[in-house]
């Protein structure tokens, strides 16, 4: 009995952190509904530094940190903020890390994407706010080499390796398009579509 209840413990633990505010398929759906669809405009001018990311958003915490506090387990932080304990259960891949560097902040919705698909439009302070967002569905606690695998893909290019997070992928993706009123390709839409059955 012990061995099972150490074993449940051990399962629990290991469960995968999402971020908030990822609504139901059925909030996704109607949602995809609403997103306007136009492919994408890529004129070269894309740069990461359009983006200032990794700003405080609380306290001594940048979004990085801010978010490995979030989405870890048992994690203990100095006064910088940055984590000196823990473990980072991936979404993406299920891989369980206990180094935050083995961990990296993915921008859901990549920050190219996000360029060539109405950001290139706004202010500074409003690319800002995108790329350090955590109070969405924006910023994931993922492993590092998913993270580079995923670069700036769309869902019709890419999904996460394990099909158990589809659903929530992409209703978080749905979500924060929406949100900040970016455009979707009529592949990206397709893919959504069909990831959101998996709900």
């Amino acid at each position: 009995m012990k061995a099972v209840v150490a074993a449940l413990l051990s399962t629990a633990a290991a469960v995968a952190a999402i971020p908030p505010g990822i609504p139901s398929g059925w909030e996704a759906r109607s949602l995809l509904s609403s997103l306007f669809i136009a492919e994408p405009v890529d004129k070269g001018d894309y740069d990461r530094d359009l983006f200032p990311h990794w700003e405080a958003v609380e306290g001594n915490c940048n979004a990085r940190e801010y978010v490995l506090r979030r989405d870890g387990n048992n994690v203990e932080t100095g006064n910088d903020c940055y984590p000196t304990s823990g473990t980072w259960t991936s979404p993406f891949d299920g891989a369980t890390h206990s180094v935050p560097s083995d961990v990296s902040i993915d921008h859901l919705v990549p920050l190219k994407n996000a360029w060539i698909s109405g950001a290139s439009q706004w202010t500074t302070s409003e690319r800002k706010m995108f790329a350090n967002d955590v109070e969405g569905p924006q910023l994931w606690a993922v492993t590092s080499r998913v993270n580079s695998d995923k670069g700036s893909s769309t869902p019709d290019e890419w999904r996460p390796p394990l099909s158990d997070i589809h659903c929530d992928y992409a209703a978080a993706w749905i979500v924060v398009k929406a949100a900040y009123g970016l455009t979707v390709s009529s592949a990206e839409h397709s893919a959504l579509d069909e990831m959101l059955d998996s709900c």
